[in-house]
């Protein structure tokens, strides 16, 4: 267990992403952005002071989920977003960068007049990276050959030979890092086992005391965490589905990619080392019991007959956990009505990224404000955005699963 935090004044500062410029080929070059409001500009050069001068944490938004940061290359930072967030040490960080000079330079220590922008990026992702850079894309990479290389903490990789890294699309994030320049570890911005946080206030209810400063750039866009990838091995894998989907990398990444496996592991040994964030421990979890209804065979046929078994199984369900007061989360083929009596109902939406978006906010929303006992989920088919959504329910949901 780790050792509880020194309580902290923790401050909120607006951030207005549409006040942030970047030119085309700043992900590459690193050439800083411009800024058309003074506030937005002073707010994140404080934060980025804090990146980069000290070993504390800022909370940011991504396009993905809000997210912890502190430098990747400073042990102390790391460790303070373990502790702020109660999270495993053997759970390793993604590394945000602002640019692949960034990468070149920093990670890699590579300053060389032949170094060119991907020298230091497998051929294998060279086409997601030219297409799905900056955004939620994450890959795998090799640690830096020779300890005098070697800049990033040990301690975002779990002392493994990889790395995992992507440049984020949000304006801010982007910002922070290249003001700072300083690549960024950075864990989703909630405390460890809960929903992801989508808007500044999931990371102040989570973190308050915790962590001195939060930028608050509004909601975030995609709503899960970014899709993480790993070419280094034969044939390649899919580790974590996420805001790219599994047909966008077979799509985009050529041959190369044309094999790519889905991990499915379920169950991960206590002293078994995973590459990526989201494997191995509990995560995305209400304080609620989740149930999910998962759809089976054609979901978009829901009889009387069908309806009336699964509406049973759910009732069950209710009176074993004494649950007086219940919420259901719909999606695409169930309604309001599929639970009777006096139930709080949300629509999750009505596509496969309106679901996406929605999830974890609407998983809080009935968990901190509503204080629900119990919540239904209406699954998806694992499919495109399905495939992110069910793998985050089915953790959510610690596998208590109904099939309709």
């Amino acid at each position: 267990m780790l050792r509880s935090v020194m309580k902290l004044t923790t401050r909120i500062l607006k951030v207005d992403p549409a006040a942030i410029h970047f030119s085309d080929s700043a992900h590459i070059d690193g050439s800083l952005p411009t800024f058309t409001c003074a506030e937005t500009e002073k707010n994140l050069l404080e934060a980025a002071g804090i990146i980069r001068d000290t070993s504390e944490t800022v909370a940011f938004p991504t396009e993905t989920v809000y997210g912890l940061g502190g430098s990747a290359l400073n042990d102390e930072s790391v460790k303070n977003i373990y502790k702020a967030k109660n999270r495993p040490s053997d759970n390793p960080l993604i590394t945000h960068i602002s640019s692949l000079s960034q990468l070149n330079r920093v990670i890699y220590s590579d300053i060389s007049d032949d170094c060119k922008p991907l020298s230091h990026v497998p051929e294998i992702y060279h086409p997601l990276v030219e297409k799905l850079w900056p955004g939620p894309l994450t890959i795998l990479l090799s640690i830096p050959d020779g300890s005098n290389r070697n800049t990033l903490s040990k301690l975002t990789t779990a002392n493994q030979p990889t790395f995992a890294c992507r440049i984020p699309a949000n304006p801010i994030a982007r910002a922070l890092i290249a003001l700072s320049d300083t690549p960024i570890a950075a864990p989703s911005a909630n405390a460890s086992t809960r929903p992801s946080p989508t808007t500044a206030e999931h990371v102040f209810h989570d973190l308050n005391g915790r962590i001195p400063l939060i930028l608050d750039g509004g909601k975030c866009s995609v709503g899960v965490e970014s899709t993480v990838v790993d070419g280094l091995v034969t044939p390649p894998m899919l580790l974590r589905p996420g805001g790219f989907t599994y047909e966008n990398i077979l799509n985009i990444g050529g041959p190369l990619w044309k094999e790519c496996l889905v991990e499915t592991k379920v169950n991960i040994k206590d002293d078994e080392k995973v590459k990526t964030p989201g494997m191995k421990y509990r995560h995305y979890s209400p304080k609620a019991k989740v149930i999910l209804l998962v759809p089976e065979g054609d979901s978009q046929i829901i009889s009387s007959e069908r309806l009336g078994r699964l509406k049973s199984l759910v009732d069950k369900e209710i009176i074993q956990q004494g649950a007086k007061k219940v919420a259901f989360l719909n999606s695409l083929h169930l309604n309001k009505h599929f639970i009777d009596g006096k139930c709080i109902h949300e629509s999750l939406g009505t596509t496969g990224k309106e679901i996406q978006a929605n999830l974890f906010a609407l998983l809080r929303k009935v968990d901190e404000e509503d204080n629900v006992d119990l919540i239904v989920v209406e699954g998806t088919e694992a499919n495109e955005e399905g495939l992110a959504i069910m793998n985050r329910l089915r953790k959510a949901a610690s596998n208590n699963i109904i099939n309709f």
